[in-house]
């Protein structure tokens, strides 16, 4: 199966040519450089995709968005369509889904079929997208079994499996991250992790510290910026750029520790609307240096 580095493949390249094959590719990257290609994830729209998917993805093809990675709503996976029929539209837009969040993995014959799906039209990753908030170690121990079950059936069918943080696997019992119990349960070989940067910082938690503790176990992650509301006292997710995170930090460093995937998500809009949030997104992270 391709597995698809979409950080600027093209533009290192061409930074290659003439330097001596001794430089190290992190010599290059401390210098910097432009995050250009990225995807988003349909849940940020999910009221236009729910309401006309093939008008609103033509919209993201016309923002600029090659990559896409899906959720499981009431459509299915593929929005109403078989997976072959989904892939020919995408095609003919110039989009591609690389990845989807997956519904029911409790389920390991359900599992196994859209396995099988998305790998025939060339997904890489199937994600669970959260956990039932049971916060007991035992019980997040037995997700840890099912996820190694889950990684195994992806990896049979030719993709791979990877879990999606919220803010409660960072909280703690007997003095251990439920996190910790997830990503050390689990075998690195089968599963990944998606690293949802707002819900680390929601949770309190240094993104960096994590991306340092697990080295190459978050492969991909969620860009979704943090914003303080109602005078401090609540907090939702903005456009890119009005809250507080440094991706710019964030994302370099998660690079040189396995990040390979940025996908942009956003889930409130204040003064805005989806689909106007998700064009601004894109000018934002075609500026962003990393």
């Amino acid at each position: 199966m391709k597995r698809r580095d979409f950080v600027l493949k093209s533009t290192l390249i061409s930074a290659c040519a003439g330097i001596p094959f001794s430089l190290q590719a992190n010599e290059l990257f401390d210098s910097g450089f432009a995050v250009k290609d990225f995807g988003i994830q349909l849940y940020s729209i999910r009221a236009d995709m729910t309401k006309n998917p093939k008008d609103t993805l033509k919209k993201l093809a016309s923002y600029g968005y090659k990559y896409l990675e899906g959720y499981e709503g009431s459509l299915g996976l593929f929005w109403g369509m078989s997976n072959v029929e989904f892939k020919k539209y995408l095609d003919d837009l110039g989009l591609e889904m690389i990845a989807s969040h997956c519904g029911e993995t409790e389920n390991l014959e359900s599992f196994n079929k859209k396995c099988d799906q998305a790998a025939e039209i060339g997904m890489d990753y199937l994600i669970c997208p959260g956990l039932p908030r049971k916060l007991e170690l035992d019980i997040f121990k037995s997700h840890a079994q099912r996820f190694n079950q889950c990684g195994q059936i992806a990896k049979k069918n030719g993709i791979k499996f990877a879990y999606h943080n919220h803010a409660y696997s960072f909280e703690k019992r007997e003095g251990i991250y439920l996190q910790d119990v997830l990503m050390n349960g689990t075998d690195p070989s089968l599963v990944d992790f998606e690293m949802d940067i707002y819900w680390v910082v929601v949770a309190g938690e240094d993104p960096i510290k994590w991306f340092d503790k697990h080295p190459n176990r978050f492969n991909y992650c969620h860009v979704k910026d943090y914003l303080k509301v109602d005078g401090g006292k609540g907090y939702e997710s903005c456009t890119l750029g009005e809250g507080s995170i440094n991706f710019s930090k964030i994302l370099s460093h998660g690079r040189t520790k396995g990040l390979k995937t940025f996908i942009i998500e956003q889930e409130a809009y204040r003064g805005t609307t989806p689909l106007q949030a998700a064009k601004d997104n894109v000018d934002y992270m075609q500026n962003l240096k990393a």
